[in-house]
């Protein structure tokens, strides 16, 4: 397995940590900056052996009772087994957990001011109070303040970089964590559906990604014209859901998007266009 590779970015501020599939842009401001990023090194050099070493449990149902050796894996453990008794595995939280997990060594010390991990649009961030930035959602913009009972944010879809059983284009979720968003993410956009529609092509997860979670289970694999009543059907599907999760505390709120239509569900009203120098979910 080839090392952890650790560089800045371009703009000479911004630190990019990559290993295997994790792949994280990472910043911070405080006075124990140099010192915060230098714990997210050294704790980053071990993040995916840790994880490998579990794995075969990880992509088992949460269901499954196992007690998980590693602090990230039994943070994934935790968020997943939040939303049984439905079927969720582990993996559903892998890159909120992660982030969350650095962005624990960076803050460990207490002085930073503003911090974040990103991990492929999954993203742990710390304010001080009195501190804010904006983060870019698919199309949208969302100013996160200090005040708000949050601090993860996550997007998942069909289009994404994971398998999804929904067709959602994008379900972005605000948790208290940002392995809790992920999992939330997750399994709302998985809930964005239009079960059986001649327009949605599917596969078995595991033809697509041999190892995947999701064994046999049908993913999304393409979703053709729908008309704005079924698209509306199916952001109905997956807001009922996200309305269980906020009503169960597991969210504080999301944003669902299929196609042109949008459901913003508890999220402050704070969206408009994206800029390009926002923070992108």
């Amino acid at each position: 397995m080839q090392a952890p590779q650790v560089s800045f970015l371009p703009d000479g501020r911004r630190l990019h940590l990559h290993h295997g599939p994790i792949d994280l842009i990472v910043d911070a401001t405080g006075p124990g900056r140099e010192a915060g990023l230098r714990r997210a090194v050294k704790r980053f050099d071990s993040v995916l052996t840790e994880l490998a070493g579990e794995l075969v449990a990880l992509r088992r149902p949460v269901a499954e009772p196992h007690v998980f050796q590693g602090r990230i894996a039994a943070t994934m453990q935790r968020a997943a087994r939040a939303h049984l008794p439905g079927f969720v595995t582990p993996m559903a939280a892998v890159a909120g957990a992660v982030a969350d997990e650095m962005l624990a060594q960076i803050c460990v010390q207490g002085d930073m001011t503003q911090a974040y991990v990103n991990n492929g649009g999954d993203i742990a961030f710390h304010l001080a109070p009195g501190e804010s930035f904006t983060a870019a959602l698919p199309n949208a913009r969302l100013q996160l303040t200090a005040d708000l009972p949050v601090r993860g944010l996550a997007t998942s879809g069909w289009r994404g970089r994971s398998q999804s059983l929904g067709i959602a284009d994008s379900v972005t979720v605000l948790a208290r964590t940002a392995a809790q968003a992920d999992v939330a993410a997750t399994l709302i956009a998985n809930a964005v559906d239009l079960p059986g529609h001649p327009a949605i092509r599917r596969a078995p997860a595991r033809d697509l990604v041999p190892d995947s979670d999701l064994g046999a289970r049908l993913v999304t694999v393409a979703v053709g014209d729908l008309p704005p009543e079924d698209v509306a059907i199916a952001l109905d599907a997956g807001q009922r859901y996200a309305e269980t999760c906020r009503a169960r505390g597991l969210i504080a709120g999301a944003c669902l998007q299929l196609g042109a239509l949008r459901r913003v569900i508890g999220m402050p009203h704070t969206l408009t266009q994206p800029e390009k120098d926002e923070l992108h979910a």
